[in-house]
């Protein structure tokens, strides 16, 4: 019983039910072929037996004319004897023609049953074609189903190979983002001849610093919150002018003074 349970479970596994509607369908062919070749053996023996009955009809024929011939010359003993093989003719005849009746019906059966075996096997075609066609859309939209749900084997696998592909990616990225921090930081060294030093990384940590801040009063201008954003020179000129302008007066003055003046 082990045996057999696990035998129809590894059969059930492996047949395919479209090959075995072609087997099914191939059998019924074969089988409408045998008929077909019953019935064409019938017609053939009902063939023979009319070919019998009509070569004895034929040779009774004979004897009648060879009876009739027979007394026209007075030979009565030859008549007799004609007749008489006429007469065992005619009961072979009979016999045939019994025969050959029963041969006609059993053709006429054959050919029935011929026919109606020709429509089921048709049927049966046509039923066949549309079961395959059914499972394989059905086969079709299962394997579909499974590849995008991911549960089958070769689809597992492409996905597994796209999560470690994704994963991979991200690391590199992550990995060539840390290096250009460290870069731009100068904890590293860079050897394609464009090094920049930690001072220049100030100035220009410095340099985007001040930017935000001129955008800013930019922004707040624009909005009537403060006076129009002055540039770096200019921010430099209100601090030197005051000097400038205290030692004009000095030296006009100094123009001005008479000799033997004080200071």
């Amino acid at each position: 019983m082990i045996f057999k349970s696990k035998a129809n479970k590894a059969l059930d596994k492996m047949e395919d039910p479209r090959e075995t509607l072609d087997y099914s369908y191939q059998r019924q062919l074969e089988l409408l072929q045998k008929v077909r070749r019953g019935v064409a053996d019938v017609a053939t023996s009902r063939k023979r037996v009319e070919l019998q009955i009509n070569g004895l009809e034929q040779q009774g024929k004979r004897y009648e004319e060879q009876g009739r011939k027979a007394l026209s010359v007075g030979r009565e003993d030859l008549a007799r004897e004609a007749l008489q093989r006429r007469s065992n003719l005619q009961t072979q005849i009979a016999d045939l023609k019994i025969q050959h009746d029963n041969l006609q019906a059993e053709e006429e059966k054959l050919t029935t049953a011929s026919q109606r075996l020709q429509a089921k096997v048709d049927s049966f075609r046509t039923k066949k074609e549309t079961i395959k066609a059914t499972y394989t859309a059905a086969e079709a939209q299962t394997r579909i189903n499974e590849a995008f749900s991911g549960i089958s084997e070769e689809m597992g696998d492409v996905g597994l190979a796209i999560q470690r592909a994704e994963d991979k990616t991200a690391n590199m990225q992550a990995r060539a983002g840390a290096i250009d921090e460290l870069l731009a930081s100068g904890a590293l060294d860079d050897y394609s001849g464009s090094r920049t030093d930690d001072i220049q990384a100030e100035l220009d940590r410095m340099g985007g610093g001040m930017d935000v801040e001129l955008e800013l009063a930019r922004m707040k201008s624009e909005l009537g919150q403060g006076p129009a954003p002055k540039s770096a020179i200019e921010q430099g000129q209100p601090q030197q002018q005051p000097q400038q302008q205290q030692a004009q007066p000095n030296q006009q003055t100094q123009q001005f003074r008479q000799p033997g003046e004080g200071a």
